[in-house]
């Protein structure tokens, strides 16, 4: 009796070479590749090894998670030292979901800028940062997540182009940017939990309220109970003032 393990031995290598670098291909993608590499074995043979690795079976795709380096999160007290920023998302009264770009400088936990749409793409990113840079000016390094928006060439050019760092967190490690996670969850209770909205112009609207609240009227208790404003005055050097500020 044959040792069909032994006989297919190469079929179950070339199989496997295949699908480790693309796992969504089904069979005759894979044999079709085999016959271009010169494999000369019948589709039937081919099907059945196949059938006997189980990759007939609907199988799922890992995604590979990219390596960053631990980001300490250092309370530094410098204006435009280190800004962070993050996204948050929601859904309308009729279900429409919608998105949020949240902008803050470490410095005094000021937030910049609350950017609200259907989609924010790597380039209406871009856009915003030019915007906030031109007021506030150029931070030192940007903290943020590994989103496509923000691993994109288009965003990931700026930043070099600007001179500006980028502290990529580790995935999974939201904690590791927790300035902005903290601002993410006041917005979250006292303004998208609060109130419902039938249109993102009017959870824009909302949002520019609050910030402003938020940054000159609101305690906060890691500032020793006073607002960003009043615990570290931002001094402009440019002469657009914040209510300048495009949008």
């Amino acid at each position: 009796m044959r040792d069909l393990a032994a006989v297919d031995a190469p079929v179950i290598q070339a199989l496997n070479e295949v699908v480790e670098k693309r796992p969504r291909w089904g069979f005759w993608k894979c044999f079709e590749r085999l016959r271009s590499d010169g494999r000369g074995w019948n589709h039937k043979r081919v099907y059945r090894v196949y059938c006997g690795m189980r990759l007939n079976l609907k199988r799922k795709a890992k995604r590979r998670l990219v390596t960053r380096e631990r980001q300490p999160l250092l309370a530094s007290q410098e204006l435009n030292r280190v800004w962070a920023l993050d996204f948050m998302r929601d859904t309308l009264y009729d279900g429409r979901p919608f998105r949020t770009l949240n902008v803050i400088d470490e410095g005094n936990r000021e937030a910049l800028r609350i950017e609200c749409g259907t989609s924010i793409p790597s380039v209406r990113v871009v856009r915003v940062m030019n915007q906030l840079v031109e007021v506030y000016g150029k931070p030192q390094a940007i903290r943020l997540d590994n989103g496509p928006e923000l691993t994109a060439d288009t965003y990931v050019d700026w930043a070099k182009e600007r001179g500006v760092q980028l502290l990529f967190i580790q995935p999974g490690k939201p904690n590791q940017n927790a300035f902005v996670e903290r601002f993410n969850r006041s917005f979250r209770e006292e303004v998208l939990n609060a109130w419902l909205f039938n249109a993102v112009s009017e959870v824009q609207d909302a949002a520019d309220e609050w910030l402003t609240d938020y940054n000159e009227y609101r305690p906060h208790e890691s500032l020793g109970n006073v607002p960003p404003a009043v615990f570290k005055p931002r001094v402009f050097n440019a002469k657009v003032s914040t209510s300048e500020l495009p949008t």
